[in-house]
């Protein structure tokens, strides 16, 4: 294994040179700093966590809080994960992931600790009982997610309610007047998870102004739960014409059991999702969807908690904003006859 020593003695220099460069805590001449450097990128050099936090006061590290629930959709959530990881490392940063349900207890265990420099925190909650704790640890943190008051944080999002506002202004410009929005899990909303409740509100202010019916249920997924709950709105609702689905193992069953109750979509019903792209083209019918920006967002996240570990940033939110691309699942309403 490559030393410090080893490229100490390969770029003609002492040891004290070599860890000043990489901690950057004194001022070395730029000739020396580029032999310094390319001594390391030769011998292919890494320094361990250990001799980093020791040399920077840093580990180089960032916690990235994802709790794994049944009731949410893991392969965007790992989209985001890896995406986190995979640029973080191009800023020379590695990724702690810390996926169980704790709550405050895994931000008390990181900033206690002291081993990450920062923290990227998923499934955000409208009230998150870990953000009183994060705001008092004062350890550089970025919400992927929006909570209810975002004073004293910085949080990347896509502007979910203004998704849920263009999926039904898309319905009512062809015509429905008569929607239904089936949701994600009943759980989801029992945790007021910020994505959901905003997408909601905002398509329901928007149907309100342009005077849809709007009825939203909550599903789990799965064809047995999505009959039970296709069968529930047609009962309550029988002229609903257009679906908004927020809940992507409900994509697949819908449409299936919209082909057994001989509805033709779009023909008969219109359905609009909010999804990952990939959920978008590549089921049995391509839908017409607002796409959730995965690598965007990580993106952002992990740039905006390295400038605030480097003092450059302060606070803000980032809302992303929303775009519906028009495939082959939406068209006119029937025409009652």
């Amino acid at each position: 294994m490559v030393t410090l020593a080893d490229v100490a003695q390969h770029a003609g220099v002492s040891a004290s040179t070599v860890s000043y460069v990489l901690s950057g805590k004194r001022t070395i001449s730029a000739v020396t700093r580029e032999r310094v450097e390319r001594s390391i990128a030769e011998l292919g050099y890494h320094p361990n966590a250990g001799a980093r936090a020791l040399a920077s006061s840093r580990s180089n590290i960032i916690a990235l809080m994802m709790p794994l629930r049944m009731d949410m959709y893991v392969p965007v959530m790992t989209e985001i994960a890896i995406a986190i990881a995979t640029h973080a490392r191009s800023f020379g940063y590695d990724v702690l992931m810390l996926t169980g349900e704790e709550g405050p207890e895994a931000v008390r265990r990181v900033v206690g600790s002291g081993l990450a420099d920062a923290m990227i925190l998923m499934d955000v909650e409208l009230e998150d009982a870990r953000l009183p704790l994060l705001r008092q640890s004062g350890r550089p943190a970025v919400l992927i997610g929006l909570p209810a008051e975002t004073t004293g944080l910085t949080c990347v999002d896509l502007d979910f309610a203004e998704a849920g506002a263009l999926c039904a202004e898309h319905l009512a410009g062809l015509g429905h007047r008569e929607i239904a929005v089936i949701g994600e899990a009943p759980a989801v909303y029992e945790r007021r998870t910020g994505f959901a409740e905003r997408t909601i509100d905002g398509l329901r202010a928007r149907a309100r102004s342009l005077g849809l019916r709007v009825l939203h249920r909550p599903s789990e997924g799965g064809y047995a739960a999505m009959a039970g709950t296709l069968a529930q709105i047609f009962t309550e609702r029988p002229d609903t014409t257009g679906f908004v689905v927020q809940n992507e193992t409900a994509v697949e069953p819908l449409i299936g059991l919209l082909r057994q109750n001989r509805r033709a979509v779009p023909e008969d019903i219109s359905v609009v999702a909010v999804c990952p792209e990939q959920v978008a083209v590549q089921g049995s019918v391509r839908l017409t969807s607002v796409a959730v920006p995965a690598r965007e967002m990580a993106r952002h996240a992990v740039e905006h908690v390295i400038a605030k570990i480097e003092d450059r940033a302060g606070d803000q939110v980032v809302l992303l904003e929303p775009e519906l691309t028009v495939r082959a699942s939406s068209g006119p309403a029937p025409v009652s006859g």
